[in-house]
């Protein structure tokens, strides 16, 4: 197969670019089901330069990524246009946020389970397992369903 083309792969992901000999070569996206893509220049089927684009707009740039890194906790939607009113929280760029699994933490393109360390996305489907790295980050950083509630405790 040769052009341009598209092909639609596991998972709901789809290539739309340059093919040559049936690999991706040239200019060319993957999309993603959650509407986030990989816009690349392909070689022989590998990305030679590309960058990650969110569903929401926000472009992945690994030099000087600072979004959510722990320092500014804002959404990409809080930086665009604003916070929402006080006594309003924005848990996640969704309203209502998405209810997580007991015991897992929101990864953003998915639900963490840190106890068997897989990455399943919204629809409960596996995406990947969590490397030690990744499962250090999603503990530290990521939204977690709690089994019980906070109380509030007056001071004695």
């Amino acid at each position: 197969m040769e052009g341009y083309g598209s092909a639609v792969m596991s998972a709901g992901r789809e290539y739309r670019g340059s093919l040559r000999d049936g690999m991706f070569d040239g200019e060319g996206e993957l999309l993603f089901p959650g509407g986030s893509r990989y816009q690349a220049v392909w070689h022989r089927g590998v990305a030679t330069q590309g960058k990650y684009v969110f569903a929401d707009g926000l472009e992945y740039d690994d030099k000087k990524w600072n979004y959510c890194d722990g320092y500014d906790r804002r959404f990409y939607t809080e930086i665009c246009s604003g916070f929402k009113p006080p006594g309003i929280p924005q848990f996640t760029n969704l309203d209502p946020p998405r209810i997580i699994p007991e015991g897992c933490y929101d990864c953003g393109d998915g639900f963490y389970n840190p106890e068997t360390r897989v990455v399943v996305d919204y629809q409960f489907e596996f995406l990947r397992n969590a490397d030690d790295e990744e499962h250090e980050w999603i503990i530290r950083t990521c939204r977690k369903a709690w089994g019980k509630t906070a109380e509030h405790k007056p001071k004695p």
